[in-house]
């Protein structure tokens, strides 16, 4: 793995956070995972508005700009002969003494690493299946992709792989949420539907581009508060994240669905396709 902190390139096992980082001691960290296609992200500035919406929340001042970041991300691409790769930026509050005494963070920590891609091939299936744990709220209006990551982690520990699997939360009202890693869209009656941003899901960068992309292919897209059986009603089911891209379910415990040959799914994953064909031109 290939890394770069605080402005330096450093090896993975000479990485170090002290325990006096606020994102260590309070969870109070940030982070965006986006993989590169022909060198070039795929949606960065959404991932970096999405960050600097996170971080002026939090009153954490990044001191690289979008550029500067964005010009490290190739830098690690050339370290391993130009490979495209999948990255995390992360930025930590900084060091400070224990206890809440900040009134802002001015010295964050920021780290992105680089790991080789996992070469899966598009339109593999997965299966899915319904959580016991159920999503818990966000600390504000709009979750934020933070260090507090404990649901999720819950979640993943009822499910024997991510690879093969997803699992879906409802929220504590019974409501359908989002997935461990993705976004959940599904089709019914050649109506797309996905839950609302109200449900406290996290507002997925692919998510975003599904939704547009749909409604200018004429799609008809539904967001809002849907239940289990709405989507146990479903003939097609798709999860979305910025590293999987657009993922076709098969099943749903025992529903049986369209998968890679649901319609809808393949329009939109050819269309995302084409997308990030364009980037290597």
């Amino acid at each position: 793995m290939q890394c770069w902190m605080n402005g330096q390139y450093i090896d993975e096992q000479d990485l170090r956070i002290s325990p006096f980082d606020h994102g260590f001691l309070y969870g109070l960290g940030f982070f965006e995972t986006f993989r590169t296609y022909g060198g070039q992200v795929f949606g960065w500035e959404a991932h970096i508005e999405r960050l600097q919406l996170a971080l002026s929340q939090y009153r954490i001042h990044l001191t690289y700009n979008e550029h500067e970041l964005l010009d490290v991300v190739q830098q690690l691409n050339k370290l391993v002969d130009g490979q495209d790769g999948y990255f995390r930026l992360n930025v930590s509050a900084g060091e400070h003494a224990i206890g809440l005494q900040p009134t802002e963070y001015r010295q964050p920590n920021v780290i992105i690493f680089r790991k080789q891609l996992q070469h899966t091939a598009r339109g593999t299936e997965k299966t899915a299946q319904w959580l016991t744990t159920r999503r818990n709220t966000p600390e504000q209006e709009v979750r934020l992709k933070s260090h507090h990551y404990g649901n999720n982690v819950l979640g993943r520990f009822e499910m024997p792989s991510l690879a093969q699997q997803e699992g879906f939360f409802l929220t504590q009202e019974g409501y359908v949420a989002e997935g461990v890693t993705s976004n959940i869209f599904w089709v019914k009656n050649d109506i797309l539907y996905t839950p609302s941003l109200e449900t406290g899901i996290l507002p997925g960068i692919i998510r975003a581009w599904a939704i547009q992309k749909a409604r200018v292919l004429g799609m008809d897209v539904r967001e809002g508060l849907f239940t289990q059986q709405d989507v146990k009603q479903s003939t097609e089911c798709f999860i979305t994240n910025s590293i999987q891209e657009l993922v076709p379910i098969s099943n749903l415990e025992d529903h049986s669905l369209l998968g890679n040959k649901g319609p809808v799914y393949s329009c939109l994953h050819e269309a995302f396709v084409k997308e990030v064909e364009c980037l290597h031109a």
